[in-house]
């Protein structure tokens, strides 16, 4: 979350000589913005190099990278002598120079008190094809995700209603029938708009009109995904990224078990596409859930490798790529047809609250969609779009591994009965 993530960074500012710090995120998270904000704040001189917009700036990192002579040629480039107590150097799209990215371990053992901030969009990726070695454990990493439903509502100034559903969460009180409503609308508005600060920032400046929603914005964000693409996996490999990335709404609306290379191409198979897929994962542009074979602790052990879905980071970026109508979500009261947006809505507010995501099936029989690892053990937790709740796989799971209690994410209002938490879609941010 970006106001946790703004809490780490005071924190950072107040440790002594802390690490340097390296902010990982997809692309129009807002990573730049807010630690821009952040320097612009604490420090009265900021260094901001911006390695994809001037490449020459790679020059101050050779041919040593010691960071008494990185600092020294910066200082004669921009003809200034930095005071180091008040100066913060921004190293912005930073996996587009490899030898910055060495350069910070040096950073971090120099006697002197360097101040460091580090961001970029693909660090995964980098950090898994680096020539040189990544300075594991010299570096501070945070990550930084699209808003949740509870950040959308704090952009709108719904902070009371924000604060009210952490508490109903809490004692499992029922919302009134209208404030559950207008929470639900509002969930609705976020499944169209999505968490990415821009898509959020242009609803909010046409006066939280949806009809009046610029879609080109969305579109303009999937279009710089697909220019990364082609920039950093090369020209063949950019092709079966794209195919991978683009299956990824049919995947989600057929009623699947699991991700099919079929639905990619019809001789698809996990050789031809692996690759890609872990490129996406890489990326922070799509989210795994795998399988697990048995619901117990660690969760991880008894995992699927060849069984997994494909979630893509932001829901409103997949409502534009599945062309879905905004219409079609806020007008109709019939929500079993956004099933696969509810799922990925879900997968990304578990993720963005740090829960590893996994998956549980029997024998085709039965299908939990999420199995969290908590304080009180293996917990299932079942995603339904609508108020309609009925399902025997919830039933199944619970008569067979007699959880604590199980959770059920739906249009329903808050409660508790016979095992299961009914948690209303708008407060699924509280798990």
């Amino acid at each position: 979350m970006q106001r946790t993530f703004e809490n780490r960074l005071n924190l950072w500012l107040k440790d002594i000589k802390p690490l340097p710090l390296m902010l990982v995120g997809a692309r129009q998270t807002g990573k730049t913005y807010l630690l821009q904000e952040f320097c612009d704040k604490n420090f009265e001189w900021q260094v901001y190099l911006n390695f994809a917009e001037t490449p020459d700036y790679k020059q101050f990192f050779e041919p040593s990278l010691h960071a008494a002579d990185i600092i020294s040629r910066m200082e004669l480039f921009f003809n200034q002598r930095f005071d180091l107590e008040k100066t913060v150097f921004f190293f912005d799209e930073i996996q587009d120079c490899e030898q910055a990215i060495a350069s910070l371990k040096y950073f971090a053992e120099a006697k002197t008190n360097y101040r460091i901030i580090t961001a970029g969009s693909l660090l995964g990726v980098k950090i898994n094809r680096m020539k040189a070695s990544f300075p594991v454990g010299k570096v501070q990493i945070e990550y930084l995700f699209p808003m949740d439903f509870e950040e959308f509502l704090w952009a709108l100034d719904e902070n009371m209603l924000a604060e009210e559903i952490r508490h109903r969460f809490a004692d499992n009180n029922p919302f009134p029938a209208i404030i559950h409503e207008k929470a639900l609308l509002l969930y609705r508005t976020y499944l169209c708009v999505g968490g990415m600060p821009a898509n959020i920032l242009q609803y909010i400046e046409n006066e939280k009109d949806i009809i009046a929603f610029n879609w080109q914005v969305p579109q303009n964000i999937l279009t710089g995904y697909l220019a990364d693409m082609a920039k950093y996996a090369g020209e063949t490999n950019a092709v079966k990224i794209h195919r991978v990335f683009n299956s990824i709404p049919a995947q989600l609306a057929k009623e699947n078990v699991k991700f099919m290379y079929k639905f990619i191409e019809n001789s698809g198979n996990r050789e031809k596409f692996q690759t890609a897929i872990d490129w996406l994962i890489q990326a922070n542009m799509t989210l795994q859930s795998a399988k697990i074979e048995l619901p117990q602790t660690p969760l991880m052990a008894y995992k699927s490798d060849n069984n997994f879905k494909l979630y893509l980071s932001d829901t409103g970026l997949l409502t534009s790529l599945s062309q879905t109508k905004f219409s079609d979500i806020i007008q109709s009261h019939d929500l079993i047809y956004r099933g696969f947006l509810t799922e990925n809505f879900v997968a990304q507010t578990l993720n963005t609250h740090r829960h590893n995501l996994y998956f549980w099936t029997s024998a085709n029989r039965a299908e939990v969609d999420f199995v969290l690892d908590t304080e009180s053990g293996i917990i299932p937790v079942e995603v339904k779009a609508s108020d309609n709740v009925r399902s025997k796989s919830l039933n199944i799971y619970i008569e067979k591994y007699k959880p604590a209690y199980a959770i059920r994410i739906s249009a329903r209002n808050f409660g508790f009965a016979n095992g299961i938490k009914s948690v209303p879609l708008y407060a699924a941010h509280c798990i």
